[in-house]
């Protein structure tokens, strides 16, 4: 057993892949928007399901790299 698990705590490698699809998402901006104009907003529906499949693809990607898969 690792001796500084103990002191650090263990973490899962999905929680790790979270947090570094956190930081990733935040330093890139990843899913910023422009800020929002008056009058109607067609397509938002689009954009929301392409930011999540962004954000699923970000974190699959991670959860990866964490694992030590390509």
């Amino acid at each position: 057993m690792d001796p500084l698990a103990g002191l650090m705590g263990s973490r899962r490698n999905e929680d790790i892949a979270l947090d570094l699809m956190k930081f990733i998402a935040v330093t890139t901006g990843c899913g910023k928007t422009g800020a929002p104009g008056a009058g109607f907003q067609g397509g938002s529906d689009s954009k929301a399901e392409d930011y999540a499949d962004n954000l699923l693809e970000l974190y699959t990607r991670c959860l990866n790299t964490v694992n030590g898969k390509k």
